[in-house]
């Protein structure tokens, strides 16, 4: 981060994104703060490492059922995603996906620039930060980075993608269970495998895994993988006997887990307990101007969950608009009066 720069010249911003308010983090409570932006008539740009958005639940869980959200007894991940990038949509937000938020300038205007590690610039009034986890990859399958897209992908947004496809899940943990058991009637063929015969997943989706047509295989790892331009087989082998076979696929699926990190928010000076960014009542940071939400934010009585997220969007996206108009209100009324 560079110190306190000077307002910046034309020169220097006419290569970049103007807004009035930059979300970083695309998950609900980053996609919910874009719709409430727009409500209350600000212009925003939304930062997310990630190539899609919605977060960890499209990267994560996109076929589980989720229970909690408010109005819907129950609503799959990616439906939710769905709904929340449509909520938001109205609003025309400018989305910079795959990208990482990595510099931070002040101006003596109180405004601020942030550059991506791809050198994409945006200038903005406020910032609201909401990345559950921060910047989150995919652990990457060793060996076989010569595959991604082109049979090998760490996350799976549509089933449908599948569909009558040979498929290999590598990996233990709720994610893994979770594709192989939802992929039953989709994908021609499903074999997970794993290094352990103990897994991370919920007791109960690995018990249905075990019941279904699946295969699973303990013990065992990727040796290599075999094709041209797409992947057509996977050798494995039992790291206990070494015994080997090479596996007729045409997808895998790498459900290794993610690596988590606040990662360059860390420099910007933000005061941090571990990895979350402790804000006051009006989600605001130490940092003037820059507000949080969602799971990556602490204070007394915390309780993570994306119905919290969206009231923590609101207040953040509310106290922003204070913050970049002092004469605006705090309260802007209710939607079914605008």
């Amino acid at each position: 981060m560079s110190a306190t720069a000077e307002a910046p010249a034309a020169s220097d911003t006419h290569d970049a994104i103007e807004v009035d308010l930059l979300i970083i983090g695309a998950g609900p409570a980053g996609l919910y703060a874009a719709y409430y932006a727009g409500f209350r008539g600000l212009s925003t740009a939304i930062v997310d490492s990630l190539p899609e958005p919605g977060g960890q639940v499209a990267a994560m869980y996109p076929e589980k059922l989720i229970y909690d959200i408010g109005g819907f007894p129950a609503i799959k991940g990616q439906d939710f995603i769905d709904n929340c990038v449509e909520q938001a949509s109205q609003f025309d937000p400018t989305y910079l996906l795959a990208h990482r938020a990595e510099d931070l300038e002040r101006h003596d205007d109180e405004t601020m620039t942030v550059t991506t590690h791809k050198g994409k610039r945006v200038h903005c009034k406020a910032i609201v930060i909401t990345g559950g986890i921060g910047t989150f990859t995919p652990k990457p399958l060793p060996a076989a980075e010569d595959f991604d897209g082109k049979g090998l992908v760490y996350f799976v947004p549509k089933l449908d993608v599948m569909e009558g496809k040979d498929v290999l899940i590598v990996g233990g943990g709720d994610s893994a269970f979770d594709w192989a058991l939802n992929l039953q009637g989709i994908a021609a063929s499903v074999t997970l495998i794993h290094r352990r015969d103990r897994f991370r997943a919920h007791e109960h989706t690995v018990q249905q895994v075990m019941d279904s047509e699946a295969r699973v295989l303990t013990f065992t790892e990727v040796a290599k993988i075999i094709g041209d331009e797409e992947v057509t087989a996977v050798e494995v082998f039992n790291n206990q006997t070494d015994e080997r076979e090479t596996l007729k696929v045409q997808a895998v699926i790498a459900a290794l887990g993610f690596k988590a990190d606040i990662g360059p928010l860390k420099r910007w000076g933000l005061e941090q307990d571990k990895r979350s960014l402790l804000v006051d009542t009006d989600m605001a940071t130490n940092l003037p101007r820059i507000f949080a939400a969602g799971d990556i934010t602490d204070y007394p009585g915390k309780v993570k969950l994306i119905s919290v997220g969206f009231g923590e969007a609101a207040t953040a996206v509310n106290n922003a608009a204070i913050a970049i108009n002092p004469e605006a209100k705090l309260f802007p009324g209710h939607s079914s009066n605008k």
